[in-house]
């Protein structure tokens, strides 16, 4: 069993902007897991270090003041276009971006791939595109390479690429966007771009994986843009995610199965409603100044065990949950396609939005969960007839008994 400062399943890391914090030596929240365990400690430091585009950790002295943003003044209108995947859960991203954008008074465009027609659109957010709509935003369709031609003449103040993961996919925006005089161009990168690192969390400027293709996207944008910013997502939930998180563990609570979670069910990981990434892609957009050059951990400030995740989407749907714990490899199934987290501790914190851009979370799994779960019921996931082959594989391998 592992031994931790507070029971709670969530884990909060804070500290104090409002004093000089320094490199070392560093105060330190410590979690120390048993030899079976899937990492023998974690180490969580409350105290801020700023980092670097190059990973080279440095002074927070090395911010200046005027990074910090000040919320006084008049915000400027900007004209954004969204260019938005068709697919996946970053989609989603892009659905809120353009409702705070446009709730703020910007104008906003969404360019969205492929074609309006496409059985993709069947899907949420986009089903919900009419929101944005309403509110005074365009959305528009095709292929992100045809940008110049779908959009000709039009100028643009910012661009967010929310579509592609690599050189291929994001330079004919970005060479687009250059040649036309945006000022700003925002990337939607990964915080799976990480190494893994035996300090979690991860923060801005750890080491990468040079050769993922969110990483060369970053090096090209730092290089043509004097204004740009990137932002590492985890995993979200919130209305309109096409992508399950959340209902994975629904699907099995309400229907009396048992949550199989891979490894000691004590891993750290991070996941943040959507609206906190959409609030601080507003903020970056209102201050380009301060975000400019910037590397983003897009997350929450509170990070949730894997068996913690599992007990709080029982508590939203008002039910109890059986946690089955199992060793993959054992088994003989791939963790990947089992369960819908990494089998490690994968866990970022928001530490330059907080302190450059001044943003705040507002993330709060226990209550978002109950939302989460009122809509599923609403939908009638509930009642939806599912198998469940692989859960049923590991079962039987434990030798635990399958519901009828």
């Amino acid at each position: 069993m592992a031994t931790l400062v507070s029971s709670s399943s969530l884990l909060h890391s804070s500290f104090n902007s409002s004093s000089t914090p320094s490199i070392s030596p560093v105060s330190r929240i410590s979690l120390k897991f048993p030899s079976s365990s899937l990492s023998s400690s974690l180490s969580i430091s409350p105290s801020f270090v700023a980092f670097s585009l190059n990973s080279r950790r440095v002074s927070p002295n090395s911010y200046s003041s005027t990074s910090v943003v000040q919320a006084s003044g008049a915000v400027e209108k900007k004209k954004v276009l969204i260019v938005n995947t068709n697919s996946g859960g970053h989609a989603v991203i892009g659905f809120y971006f353009a409702k705070e954008l446009l709730g703020s008074g910007h104008d906003v465009t969404v360019l969205t791939v492929g074609e309006e027609s496409s059985d993709k659109m069947k899907k949420t957010p986009f089903t919900r595109f009419s929101e944005i709509t309403g509110a005074g935003g365009r959305t528009v369709w095709g292929n992100p390479a045809d940008v110049g031609k779908i959009l000709e003449g039009e100028v643009f103040d910012a661009v967010l690429d929310n579509n592609g993961k690599d050189l291929d996919s994001v330079s004919p925006v970005a060479d687009w966007a250059k040649s036309s005089g945006v000022k700003q161009f925002l990337f939607i990168s990964s915080a799976g771009i990480y190494k893994p690192t035996d300090e979690p969390p991860h923060v801005e400027g750890d080491a990468v994986k040079a050769d993922a293709g969110h990483v060369l996207v970053e090096k090209y944008i730092s290089e043509i843009f004097g204004s740009w910013a990137s932002f590492r997502p985890q995993y979200m939930i919130g209305s309109g995610n096409n992508k399950d998180c959340e209902e994975w563990f629904f699907d099995r609570i309400v229907r009396g199965r048992p949550v199989l979670i891979p490894g000691s069910g004590m891993q750290l990981t991070n996941i943040s409603h959507v609206r906190d990434l959409s609030s601080m892609l507003t903020l970056a957009v209102q201050n380009p100044a301060a975000a400019s050059g910037r590397i983003f951990n897009c997350v929450s400030d509170r990070a949730v065990t894997l068996d913690g995740m599992a007990r709080l989407c029982a508590k939203a749907a008002g039910s109890s949950v059986e946690i089955v714990h199992y060793d993959p490899k054992a088994v003989g199934v791939d963790a990947k396609k089992a369960f819908p987290f990494r089998n490690m501790h994968f866990y970022a914190e928001p530490r330059a939005a907080n302190e450059i851009l001044g943003w705040s979370a507002t993330t709060n799994l226990p209550e978002d969960l109950k939302e989460r779960y009122e809509e599923y019921v609403k939908i009638g996931r509930d009642k939806k007839e599912m198998k469940f082959e692989l859960d049923d594989k590991i079962l039987e391998s434990l030798k635990v008994p399958v519901a009828a």
